[in-house]
């Protein structure tokens, strides 16, 4: 049975007019989709942000199984092309989900820079509740997904609600931000053609900035490591501010609330199953670390499943030539591709899930 599912969700994945729109299609050929995606806005609040968003789900079927969205660091509002294939393609397997716009993005109110994970996660949380309410939504069938920064949030919010029902988690690395940001930084210099010498440079200012946002160095070293880097060609890469606009407030950034987070207690903590899922060329985390941890965890927590996808890479995508293009052009056009994310993420949810 598990089989014939998996199958017909692949099909669909792959072929349904859910995702064949046919926009522009003359009328000699176009078809309506079937099944017929519905959607409606939902509104919701925590913390003192009124957040809106739209649930998708099927034309018909009652006690629908449901997924809320997490955001990437670089994809707060809804209708990044990230989200695309959740709206599309998990309809058309019977599941509803939620896409929203991130506390300060889009249509929310709030701020992003006054908030930390556990306040994003619980934006989630409040999600899930709204979700909850709605007739044709199965309260105990509820779960989280997120993509990078967003996966982090969706283990985090699994953790934080104690009915959530799984976390998807795809590209978030299990180490810390700060971790993650070095590792990515020095890897986006050194596709950008700089030299081993200048990657070091650019570490060594990340860390003197740090230190003055730990309290653990004085502002004034902090703003001379700045100044030494802020004219050089590479300095939009490296992800600082310059001297000039370095906070005098540390404790309210949000670099600073973030940075030493370690995911892997939450992890521990989380019992609703887990799902993470890698690509094997993923130039912005440190992926063998993270599965490194993984294999530790799984062996303790039966809740625990990972897979790496090779040749994708942080969106899931296959690039002829990386170039770790974050640019607003890259951010609102990259989705996933990788045909065997598809198949994971399908047949893990019709295995957790049921029909």
């Amino acid at each position: 049975m598990l089989n014939k599912l998996v199958a017909t969700t692949l099909f669909c994945f792959a072929a349904c007019p859910v995702f064949a729109a046919g926009v522009g299609a003359p009328d000699s050929w176009h078809v309506e989709a079937r099944p017929k995606v519905l959607a409606q806005e939902l509104k919701f609040s925590n913390a003192g942000a009124n957040l809106v968003g739209t649930v998708y789900l099927p034309e018909t079927g009652d006690r629908l199984a449901a997924v809320v969205a997490l955001h990437g660091a670089s994809d707060p509002t809804r209708d990044q092309a990230l989200y695309r294939h959740l709206k599309q393609g998990l309809p058309a397997m019977g599941v509803a989900v939620l896409v929203y716009d991130r506390r300060g993005s889009g249509e929310s109110s709030g701020n992003r820079q006054r908030a930390d994970y556990e306040t994003l996660a619980d934006d989630a949380i409040a999600g899930k509740r709204a979700l909850a309410k709605l007739p044709r939504i199965d309260p105990a069938k509820i779960g989280f997904w997120g993509l990078s920064q967003g996966g982090w949030l969706s283990v985090l919010a699994a953790a934080r609600d104690a009915s959530s029902a799984f976390a998807i988690s795809i590209s978030a690395p299990l180490v810390t931000p700060e971790k993650q940001m070095e590792f990515a930084t020095a890897n986006l210099l050194t596709v950008r053609g700089y030299s081993q010498e200048e990657v070091e440079h650019m570490l060594a200012a990340r860390r003197a900035w740090l230190a003055y946002l730990r309290g653990s160095a004085p502002r004034a070293a902090a703003v001379d490591a700045l100044r030494q880097v802020e004219a050089q060609p590479w300095f939009h890469l490296a992800f600082l501010p310059t001297a000039s606009k370095l906070t005098g407030e540390p404790e309210q950034t949000t670099a600073r609330k973030e940075m030493d987070y370690d995911p892997i207690p939450t992890v521990r903590s989380a019992r609703a199953p887990l799902l993470f899922i890698y690509g094997g060329a993923d130039p912005w985390v440190p992926v063998a670390e993270s599965v490194k941890q993984l294999d530790s965890l799984s062996k303790q927590q039966k809740n625990i499943r990972f897979a790496v996808l090779g040749d994708a890479n942080h969106e899931m995508m296959f690039q002829a030539k990386e170039t770790m293009a974050f640019d607003a052009k890259a951010t609102a056009e990259n989705a996933p591709q990788a045909a065997a994310y598809f198949v994971l993420l399908s047949s893990w949810l019709t295995q957790h899930l049921g029909p």
